[in-house]
């Protein structure tokens, strides 16, 4: 050939400039970037018209109802007061008190042991309207009638204590039993079901 390329060897000159590959490269490049980003662009407008469904089922799955709490066992029932015996013991200086108390519970319903004046332990030692007196397991059952009855009186349990009577110790606060009526009613939340728990529930 002539001109000023001129052949020698086994090589051969360029026939092109080497930038042109450059072009070609960043023009492939940039064509990738396009198809990337118009891709990306097609996808957020498939979200966008589908997205509502998607939302719906969300929150269909947040608001399902969470599993009904597991029923809480049965509470042990307390004792009718025909089911409880009291022994009626006056700790205090006035004469006759255990006696009119023992008759007045015995109108209640309830079943009625011992009458009379309280121990040397307890006599004259019973500040409060009175002490009720039990053995042990007494305090959830027996007791707790009894405790209807007298409002503000002390329960205490006698672990070595046999049988299942329960002493009514009159103190020096006493006046009275409780209202028939408030006493009625206090046995009747005792012996309500108590709730069991209720299940979760989510705002939608």
């Amino acid at each position: 050939m002539g001109g000023q390329y001129k052949i020698t060897g086994d090589k051969y000159p360029r026939m092109r400039p080497a930038r042109r590959r450059g072009r070609l490269a960043f023009l492939g490049v940039a064509g990738v970037t396009v198809l990337g980003v118009l891709g990306w662009g097609t996808l957020q407008l498939v979200d966008v018209f589908t997205g509502g469904d998607k939302a719906s089922a969300a929150g269909a799955a947040g608001c399902a109802p969470s599993p009904k709490a597991s029923a809480a066992p049965a509470a042990v029932k307390p004792p009718k007061p025909g089911q409880v015996t009291v022994n009626v013991l006056n700790a205090t200086t006035r004469g006759g008190l255990a006696q009119k108390t023992a008759d007045e519970l015995k109108k209640r319903g309830f079943r009625v042991g011992e009458v009379s004046n309280a121990p040397k332990e307890y006599d004259k030692k019973v500040a409060g309207t009175g002490l009720l007196l039990g053995p042990a397991g007494s305090q959830k059952g027996s007791l707790t009638v009894l405790g209807t009855q007298l409002g503000g009186a002390e329960q205490r349990v006698d672990a070595a204590r046999k049988g299942a009577e329960v002493d009514l110790i009159i103190g020096d606060a006493f006046k009275g039993l409780a209202k028939p009526a408030d006493a009625d009613a206090a046995l009747t939340r005792l012996s309500a079901p108590q709730p069991t728990p209720a299940a979760e529930k989510k705002n939608c």
